[in-house]
């Protein structure tokens, strides 16, 4: 009995042993057996799941200790946090990068190139000299010769001891191009450099350059520097037949004051044309219309072709068609003006016309002649400068193999110039039926 007893109260222990351990089992596996429950007041401070303070809880007493689960788990959850401690806050941080100085402000102007004085030129009566430099950039690179051309004219000479280079050659060599202007003849030439390449590499170090040169010489003056010997007429009238005189015809306003802007007309209009020749240095001029002739394209031998004056200034389209085209009397020497009705082309594909005349210039101390002349048909031949006898040739042949003589005055000048497209249309009429 007492036996049976004894294993009785063995079996109670047991089961209440594991019971404990069931329920300490739970109590670590449940979240919410983490969270602080409220217990009898403690004199030990209320702790965390992590083992820390709650700073937000009060202290809380000692709740009530199982010594058995000591003795079972004496390293138990609690117990291990305990032992750890608080963790150490991190004070790790990124590496600062040592800042760089930077340098100070420097003031920097980035200087252009300056375009050197290496080039000089001389003038003479009938050559040009033309001296450059071999440091021609002034940078310190010498140019080569075969580099340097003026016009496609080659370098001539060098001097080793100025360092330059020498092209001379006369006026009208090197592709020179002459101007005129009132007073002066210029002759203007262009000094080309084209980079060589290093021997034996394909590099330079210098650009290219064109330098324009001039030669101005004054028109009214003798260029020679020797005397001039007297002669009974001026040293222009001798030089004359040397220069190139310019013929034009232009169309003027019905008050000949200045070109007209439009080369529209229309059937029954009059059409104001002005010929003249510009005059440089040459004595006084007289300009004559020799003959003319209207077409449609600016090819003077195309067909249809009619010939508006002929036989040496003869206005033939007066007489041939009974048009008021007529010579105006001249109010110039260098300018002769005449008026011409327009007209059509029968059965042409193009309104426009194109005018070709041939142009000479006298002498105005010449008088007029059977050569030189401007006559206007009105019931008979008219001359403009009322010299009528020279327009009795009109109706046979003026000239020479008429019978008359060659032109007073011994000299004259002949040009071509030409007006177009004049365009002509014919006029809109509106016919009104009446009742």
């Amino acid at each position: 009995m007492g036996f049976l007893q004894g294993v009785l109260v063995l079996v109670v222990i047991v089961a209440f042993d594991l019971k404990s351990a069931l329920g300490s089992l739970k109590h670590r596996q449940s979240p919410s057996s983490r969270k602080p429950q409220s217990a009898p007041a403690s004199r030990v401070p209320d702790l965390s799941s992590q083992g820390f303070l709650n700073p937000f809880q009060k202290a809380s007493p000692l709740p009530s200790l199982d010594y058995r689960k000591f003795a079972q788990d004496p390293l138990g959850l609690q117990e291990k946090q305990l032992l750890q401690g608080p963790v150490k806050p991190l004070d790790w941080k990124f590496p600062i990068v040592p800042e760089v100085q930077r340098e100070l402000a420097v003031n920097f102007q980035l200087r252009k190139p300056v375009t050197p004085s290496s080039v000089a030129v001389q003038c003479s009566e009938d050559r040009v000299h033309v001296e450059v430099k071999k440091d021609m950039f002034s940078n310190g690179q010498l140019i080569q010769p075969s580099g340097l051309s003026m016009g496609g004219c080659a370098v001539v000479g060098e001097d080793s001891a100025s360092g330059v280079l020498i092209l001379e050659y006369a006026l009208q060599d090197c592709n020179s191009v002459l101007m005129m202007t009132a007073d002066e003849l210029v002759y203007t030439f262009a000094v080309t450099y084209t980079p060589v390449a290093f021997a034996g590499t394909p590099i330079t170090r210098t650009e290219g350059a064109v330098v324009g040169i001039q030669c101005h010489y004054q028109r009214l003056h003798n260029v020679s520097s020797n005397a001039l010997r007297p002669t009974w007429v001026p040293y222009a009238s001798t030089e004359v037949a040397e220069d190139v005189l310019v013929f034009s015809m232009n169309l003027m306003l019905d008050d000949w004051s200045y070109q007209r802007p439009s080369n529209l007309y229309y059937l029954g209009d009059i059409i104001n044309i002005e010929a003249s020749v510009k005059v440089y240095n040459h004595v006084p001029l007289r300009v004559f219309v020799d003959r003319c002739v209207a077409t449609q394209v600016p090819e003077v031998t195309s067909v249809p072709r009619y010939s508006l004056i002929e036989n040496h200034g003869c206005f033939v389209d007066a007489k041939a068609t009974a048009s008021s085209s007529h010579f105006l009397p001249r109010t110039q020497e260098d300018k002769i003006r005449f008026q011409l009705e327009a007209f059509m082309f029968q059965g042409g594909s193009s309104p426009s016309i194109y005018i070709t005349c041939t142009v000479k210039a006298t002498l105005a101390s010449a008088p007029s002649d059977a050569l030189h002349k401007s006559c206007s048909f009105s019931n008979g031949w008219l001359a403009a400068d009322g010299n009528h006898q020279v327009c009795a040739c009109c109706d046979s042949t003026c000239g020479p193999e008429g019978g008359r003589d060659a032109p007073v005055g011994g000299v004259h000048w002949e040009g071509k110039a030409s007006l177009g497209p004049v365009m002509v249309q014919g006029r809109q009429k509106t016919l009104t039926r009446l009742q």
